[in-house]
């Protein structure tokens, strides 16, 4: 417990450091909504120990971030810690592991259990797309340091591809049966619908709905994964798209465990002129935000990340690429 005391100390000393530089401007750190929390149940801003106390009682803590964005993680970090510090051993599951690299985890952690910093090394994180891994490291530093079981959670990418394509074939018969993948979705055209804004318009209509049963998929197979891989409950680091509550992996994990506590965060950037929690329900096609809690940030920046895909809808090409 004293390396973990030194990592919380690190994390407090680095707020502090960025504390004391003036924010980069433009990017909403005097937003009237940064750094603030919503409940979104109770229709009220709650402080950050008593989302805490939220997130520790849960079984399942499902943590949705912006995967480039700093301080979503270090956020996820500091819950994941106060869990600790409630008495919590959850299980640490992974988005952006797939269990293709169970196996070099399982060695790395056998090898070197207290080295977050090599882990990214050991399972190819470089080779992935992901953001780099020192932005997920200081979860990692948490979770090995309490000795914390680290879960590869996601499907394999060539299996979410081959379902894209229409390929039920390759997933587990068993998955397909227990979360109805082989049948449209009760909220179908939503998720079409978020399919095609996350892929800012330049999704071919007629690969939609493939691309909504590999997401459908992939819900399923995390929920899957937190449930077998928990030893008191389970941690999911996550994209937000995953987290929310009336579709992703809540509504998977209600199949596997109805009875057990699930606590779905957000962190959502702010956006000008949105002062209202209840404004950014419209980012999601909901009547209201769809997750438990919304922790607002600043923004890591003010980048068109449409542009380049508009670009590349506008470019001739041999045909669309498969769903990542």
């Amino acid at each position: 417990m004293r390396r973990l005391a030194t990592l919380a100390l690190l994390l407090v000393v680095a707020s502090i450091a960025r504390a004391a530089e003036p924010p980069p401007p433009g990017l909403g750190h005097d937003h009237p909504l940064t750094g603030r929390i919503w409940n979104v149940a109770q229709g009220r801003f709650v402080a950050m120990n008593a989302l805490a106390a939220a997130v520790s009682a849960a079984r399942f803590a499902l943590l949705g971030e912006r995967h480039d964005h700093p301080e979503h993680h270090e956020f996820q970090a500091w819950l994941l810690r106060r869990m600790l510090e409630s008495g919590r051993r959850p299980a640490v599951a992974f988005e952006m592991l797939d269990t293709t690299q169970a196996p070099a985890l399982a060695r790395h952690l056998a090898t070197s259990p207290r080295d977050a910093a090599g882990l990214g090394d050991a399972v190819g994180w470089r080779a992935s797309g992901w953001p780099e891994w020192r932005l997920y490291q200081p979860i990692a530093e948490i979770a090995l340091a309490a000795g914390l079981p680290v879960v590869a959670a996601n499907l394999p990418a060539t299996a979410a591809r081959a379902v894209a394509r229409g390929d039920l074939a390759a997933l587990d018969p068993a998955l397909v049966r227990r979360h109805a993948l082989d049948r449209a979705a009760p909220a179908q055209a939503a998720l079409e619908d978020e399919i095609r804004a996350a892929h800012c318009g330049a999704l071919p209509d007629a690969l939609v709905p493939g691309m909504v049963v590999a997401q459908r998929a992939r819900d399923a197979h995390m929920a899957e994964r937190l449930v077998a891989g928990q030893r008191d409950g389970a941690v999911l680091i996550a994209g937000a798209g995953h987290v929310r509550t009336d579709q992703g992996v809540p509504r998977a994990l209600a199949v596997l465990a109805p009875d057990a506590g699930v606590a779905s965060v957000a962190f959502l950037e702010v956006v000008d002129g949105w002062t209202a929690p209840a404004d950014y329900a419209a980012r999601f096609a909901a009547a209201r935000l769809p997750f438990d809690y919304v922790w607002f940030t600043a923004r890591a920046d003010n980048a068109d990340h449409c542009a380049r895909l508009r670009e590349r809808a506008r470019a001739p090409s041999d045909g669309p690429s498969p769903a990542d």
